[in-house]
């Protein structure tokens, strides 16, 4: 018989528009990197950004979000463009979503439906996967009215009237059941997870944190040399992994953590609260940042804001700053443009000098891909984890 030929199926990536909004509390330039940050969250769902819209208001519109106008031109981009999806920066409600549907007949999502399309593809563990189930859940709820506008064209006729609850209302109370089945799951496997960290309390707990993709994987790796999976791309790690590392003759548990990220959505800390248990608990936390980001310092604060939400902010903390092989320093770059704002202001050298560097003190300059200073870090971890130790055993100073 002839062999039947296979043919290749590739699955082109779904084409997308950004859509941002330029406000009285938010610049031009920092909507750019919100869109840089959108394109990136695009592009780690599967998708490829085609062309950016944004638009001056004082504040979003509330119909359409950016305005009957703006919204137009969208739409025929969109439509000569044959463009699959537009993604606006914002959350948007019901009605604005409602609205721009029917306007540029494409789907419409807003970054938070982004963030959870994410979770949803990286999740592994059950506790993962339930904590993003439910924060979808959480977001759909109120959004039901767009969700089921197909039974506008339900016919009535013989047999079909009477008393009964519509479709809508049917489904709402079913996922409001689905919500509260989710969140019982989630206390016992919180449960599980509480008695897992009460059987580790005799050793000192460390615990990476970070915004997203700035190197906290790659540093378990190194440190545990486990194989962690590590990816340059947002939310790479959902689930919390804890290696057991010895260094020198001091043993302790290492934790890398769920990434943070700016307009995060709000079911989505909620329901990840229980995750970043191993942050609250920690004895030390390591703070990676991606020093050749040229936005790091608003990392730095949105890290810093998330840490005292969870009541973590003053605990012993070491900053990592990583990457410094991808900084760019001025000397390197003579033949750049004066008014290019890439540009740091200052070197490497000075950066490690500056106020920056001894306000996030003690601060390490490392590169966990190219495997520099990373003696340096070791030996910081190593310091601060034998004081811990001799709090918790003061009787043990034999072993140092």
């Amino acid at each position: 018989m002839p062999r039947k030929k296979f043919y290749d199926t590739e699955v082109k990536p779904e084409r997308v528009v950004l859509v941002g909004l330029i406000t009285a509390n938010q610049t031009e330039a920092e909507e750019n990197e919100y869109l840089d940050e959108l394109a990136f969250l695009v592009e780690t769902a599967g998708g490829v950004t085609e062309k950016r819209f944004t638009q001056k208001m004082q504040k979003p519109e509330r119909a359409t979000f950016v305005g009957t106008g703006k919204l137009e031109e969208i739409r025929d981009y969109v439509k000569a463009e044959e463009i699959d999806i537009v993604v606006f920066d914002d959350e948007l409600s019901p009605m604005q979503l409602r609205n721009i549907e029917n306007e540029l007949k494409v789907k419409v999502l807003d970054r938070s439906n982004l963030i959870l399309d994410i979770f949803a593809k990286r999740a592994q563990s059950a506790q993962a996967k339930t904590q993003v189930e439910l924060a979808q859940l959480q977001y759909l709820l109120p959004r039901l009215t767009r969700m089921w506008t197909h039974l506008e064209r339900q016919k009535g006729g013989i047999g079909m009237r009477g008393p009964g609850e519509t479709q809508i209302e049917s489904d709402r109370r079913m996922i409001q059941q689905k919500i509260s089945l989710l969140k019982e799951k989630l206390e016992l496997i919180d449960k599980q997870n509480e008695t897992q960290r009460k059987n580790r309390r005799e050793l000192v707990r460390v615990a990476l944190v970070g915004y997203t993709n700035v190197g906290k994987s790659t540093i378990m790796n190194m440190l545990s040399k486990s194989e962690v999976f590590a990816e340059n791309k947002l939310f790479a790690t959902l689930d919390t992994t804890v290696r057991k590392v010895v260094l020198e003759n001091v043993p302790f548990l290492l934790s890398d953590t769920v990434g943070f990220i700016r307009k995060l959505p709000h079911h989505l800390v909620e329901c990840f609260k229980s995750t970043l248990d191993e942050v609250r608990e920690a004895d030390i936390l390591i703070h990676v940042v991606d020093i050749s980001h040229p936005n790091f310092e608003d990392h730095i604060r949105t890290v810093n804001e998330t840490l005292k939400e969870l009541g973590a902010i003053d605990k012993e903390m070491i900053t990592v700053f990583n990457k410094i092989d991808n900084y760019r320093e001025v000397e390197a770059a003579q033949d750049w443009e004066v008014e290019n704002e890439d540009v740091p202001s200052m070197t490497l050298s000075d950066f490690k000098k500056s106020w920056m560097a001894k306000h996030n003190s003690p601060a390490i300059f490392i590169s966990a891909s190219k495997k520099e200073n990373v003696d340096e870090l070791r030996e910081r971890i190593y310091e601060s984890v034998k004081a811990v130790n001799q709090q918790i055993y003061p009787y043990n100073n034999f072993l140092y």
